[in-house]
């Protein structure tokens, strides 16, 4: 299968986060005592015992307390594999996390880049970015923590044979090996099973088949062996598949299976210090799961989920969990800390949690005491977030701006509190990367604010921040990460962070809290989003693409100033063949950060049809860059971004449309609008009040947007006023839906009969057959022939009509290697005097992606007459 490599941003533009930004990691490089700390290891600790959003401090309730307190005697690990955001069950992790108390981490491989995107128009990397976040959150509200391998999601994909071709197999591999030695579980659970005896996503079957392999191969010293200078080797005591009805295909063969093998677990329990069923908390982290539309109710009883053993220590009861000893007593020297830890669950106040901070110091004495490894690590961090809670001991660090550039003065604000009768004292204070480093001796007296205001100087060599995953050259199926301790963290360490020494009643504790930028919206109120480091400068297309169906077009570049008092100089270059005026650069002046200006280029094609990408840069001080900044903003994750090359695709071809005013009816969100401009049409976004007779008359064609049946209720009220639109002579154009969630049957979509299915073609260089070559979608006004299918993105279609009635013609069809043909992606029905097409290709891939062909063949089908 070929598959399209992903654009990079060069990795010089990023330093690499060497000792200086991490200076506890570093130790095991210098110290042989020290070798198993880990950069992984410390992103792993330096997450908060109570989960947190965007560096936001974290405020623990009293009854957080309490379970924390109880979750310092449990000494617990599972290990949770699936292959997408998504796919993992909410349920057990959070009756992991929540019941049992254990640590629980979801292993993803892969972050999701190659899914749709019901919210917004994120795709690809993008996409990727946003389900991250989402996975994220969900842990914020389940408990467990959150892991990924260097797999790129590429889209779907029909078996593992193929998965594990495009990805580098023994690369996923061991980070699935990295992943069991730096989390250490004594169970691991697979989503899904590891044979192609149930059919599945490729995705999924290789995840359970990679988890396998690992888990005979972590225990093993000769496997791996370069990650034993960071790690140790590890085995799991037992692994199981999570089995459900859904792989029995219905409930009623389910209750009928052989249960012999099978493990149960109600998952339905009450959890009384959240004041909620674990059924509810799991709904709320499923929620959090927007753009793929998984929002759950929440329900409250019993609810029995199975565990498949698969081989391991069997248990000895019919609880999968069962005979693992998670207590001090597996720690060597360990028992004398449960003894204390019993006693301050026990005497704990939640009138006045700070009661129990001098045990607690106790307690964190003894485990500082252990030699060093897995359970000390965790548990010394978990105690000191404990105590920092009881104390009521809050501390921020924020900048005044959220974002600088290297070299640039901002302001710093520093924030402590202790809100308890405990004797608390800000020994020294540093902020890295070595921008602060002062020793205070400042008594925090009960509830008395003190508040620093610093200016700090970013370092002229400071790396700019972005997700570690894209900061190297990338293809398809893999993501390249060379540090190995990055391999798996959820996202970036911050590099911009403060570095507190609180002394307790004369105890020494290390604290850390990333610099953040706070705002007040006022329809909000109190917003954290991280601090960002970004280049002086900053460019971009107006465009994603660019389709020159004659030989010259102007293109817009945006230039935005990251900082104030921006002199620079723009440039565009051109593939081979083609011309930019002018030649030469343009100078650009910005005087205040954040403002932007546009500079215009005119860009020459040569003769015929070729295809190549422009690349912008801006010159600033001597130093090129050649990035553009992109945004991620829902209210349900913090905010990210993003930076990505200034790079688009542009294409020479002759592509011809009859249909000039359009009215898109968007539904999940597509940029789909912005390039049908690109070849001369004036679109109009539809709303629902739009969607009257005499409204829709004025266009030549409607469309609506991907997913609109699946996303836009209102839909359903619009139908009679969509089939009169085309009965009097309009062109109708839906676009893909997939056959659940729907709100109108699929048989309503259009006026003759129609049935959604499954079936996709995911090979995107799939042979298109033309059935009817005579039709006019594949002949006016563009006379379409096979190349125009070449070159496309990622697959050709999805959800693919199954049945439809004699009033369509279908003039194309394609399928997979091996598979029968499949003739559903596109379907087009005479009505009145206008047309209703359905059609399940992906031009929301290929028209921004700038594919010739698939604007042809747009062009085509909106221009039926």
């Amino acid at each position: 299968m070929s598959r399209t490599a992903h654009p990079f941003i060069p990795s010089s533009y990023f330093r690499p986060l060497t000792a200086e930004y991490f200076p506890h990691m570093m130790i095991f490089l210098s110290q042989a005592r020290h070798r198993y700390i880990t950069l992984a290891s410390f992103f792993l600790l330096s997450v908060l015992t109570f989960s947190a959003a965007a560096q936001k401090p974290v405020k623990p309730s009293a009854s957080d307390l309490h379970q924390a307190i109880k979750k310092l005697n449990v000494l617990g690990s599972v290990l949770y594999v699936a292959a997408h955001p998504d796919d993992e069950n909410q349920r057990f992790i959070s009756y992991c996390a929540n019941q049992k108390l254990y640590e629980v981490t979801y292993l993803s491989l892969t972050r999701g880049d190659g899914g749709q995107n019901l919210i917004g128009p994120e795709i690809r990397e993008l996409l990727g970015v946003l389900r991250t976040e989402e996975l994220l959150m969900a842990r914020s509200v389940d408990g467990g923590k959150q892991r990924f391998s260097r797999a790129n999601d590429f889209g779907y994909s029909k078996n593992p044979d193929e998965t594990l071709r495009i990805w580098d197999k023994d690369k996923v591999l061991s980070d699935v090996v990295w992943a069991m030695r730096e989390t250490q579980p004594d169970v691991v659970v697979n989503r899904f099973f590891h044979t192609t005896v149930r059919p599945n996503h490729g995705h999924h079957t290789a995840s359970a088949m990679l988890s396998l392999e690992a888990f005979d191969m972590a225990g093993r010293s000769d496997a791996y062996p370069e990650q034993l200078t960071l790690t140790r080797p590890w085995q799991p005591k037992r692994v199981f598949f999570n089995t459900s009805w859904f792989f029995y295909d219905s409930r009623e063969a389910f209750e009928k299976a052989d249960k012999t093998n099978l493990y149960s677990l109600d998952l339905g329990v009450y959890l009384p210090l959240k004041g909620k069923s674990n059924n509810e908390v799991a709904a709320e982290a499923r929620s959090m799961h927007r753009c793929q539309g998984f929002g759950a109710m929440s329900t409250r009883g019993e609810n029995l989920e199975w565990f498949d053993f698969i081989k391991g220590d069997r248990p000895k009861t019919k609880d999968p969990l069962s005979g693992i000893d998670d207590t001090w007593n597996r720690v060597a020297g360990g028992a004398p800390i449960g003894k204390i830890l019993k006693k301050v669950e026990q005497n704990y106040r939640p009138d006045n949690p700070s009661a129990s901070v001098p045990e607690l110091l106790k307690a964190m004495k003894l485990i500082e005491q252990l030699p060093d490894g897995y359970w000390k690590r965790v548990k010394l961090t978990q105690i000191r977030d404990v105590i920092r809670g009881c104390l009521g001991l809050y501390l921020e660090t924020t900048a005044a701006d959220p974002t600088a550039t290297p070299g640039e003065t901002l302001q710093l604000h520093i924030e402590a509190i202790n809100r308890s009768a405990q004797q608390v004292k800000i020994k020294s204070l540093r902020v890295m990367p070595a921008l602060y480093d002062t020793t205070l001796q400042l008594t925090l007296d009960n509830n008395k604010n003190i508040s620093l205001d610093r200016p700090i100087r970013m370092p002229a060599d400071a790396g700019f921040t972005g997700p570690y995953w894209l900061q190297q050259p990338f293809n398809i199926g893999m993501y390249e990460v060379p540090q190995q301790p990055l391999r798996g963290m959820p996202e970036t360490p911050r590099i911009a962070r403060a570095e507190w020494i609180i002394s307790v009643n004369g105890v020494d504790i290390p604290y850390q809290t990333d610099v953040a930028f706070k705002i007040e919206e006022s329809a909000i109120g109190e917003v954290w989003r991280p601090f960002e480091i970004i280049p002086p400068a900053l460019v971009s297309f107006g465009e994603a693409s660019y389709i020159f169906s004659e030989n010259k077009k102007n293109v817009t570049l945006r230039v935005r100033a990251g900082r104030d008092n921006i002199r620079g100089k723009v440039s565009l270059k051109t593939p081979s063949g083609w011309k930019a005026t002018p030649v030469k650069s343009v100078d650009v002046e910005l005087q205040r950060e954040g403002q932007e200006t546009e500079v215009v280029f005119s860009v020459e094609a040569p003769e015929g049809h070729t295809q190549g990408e422009l690349e912008a840069s801006v010159e600033v001080d001597g130093r090129s860059y050649a990035m553009q900044m992109v945004t991620i903003k829902y209210d349900h994750i913090p905010q990210q971004t993003v930076l990505l090359p200034a790079r688009v695709h542009i294409a020479r071809t002759d592509v011809q449309v009859r249909a000039k005013t359009i009215g898109y009816y968007a539904g999940a969100g597509d940029d789909i609008p912005a390039a049908l401009r690109q070849i001369g049409c004036e679109v109009t976004m539809l709303q629902d009040k739009d969607m009257e007779p005499a409204r829709l008359r004025q266009f030549d064609a409607v469309v609506l947007g991907i997913r609109a049946y699946n996303t836009k209720e209102n839909l359903k009220f619009h139908q009679q006023q969509l089939f009169d639109y085309a009965n009097q002579g309009g062109t109708l154009l839906i676009q893909y839906n997939n056959n659940f969630d729907l709100y109108v049957k699929d048989a309503e979509m259009t006026p003759f009969k129609l049935k959604l299915g499954r079936s996709r073609v995911t090979d995107e260089t799939a042979e298109v057959r033309f059935l009817l070559p005579q039709h006019p979608a594949l002949n006016t006004p563009n006379a379409l022939t096979a190349k125009d299918f070449d070159n496309w993105v990622q697959e050709r279609g999805l959800y693919f009509a199954s049945e439809w009635g004699p009033e369509f013609a279908a003039p194309i069809s394609c399928n997979d290697p091996g598979e029968k043909p499949a003739d559903g992606s596109l379907l087009i029905a005479p009505y009145g005097k206008g047309q209703i097409v359905y059609t399940s290709l992906s031009f929301f891939r290929e028209l921004p992606a700038g594919v010739p062909g698939a604007f042809r063949l747009f062009a085509n089908l909106i221009s039926l007459k």
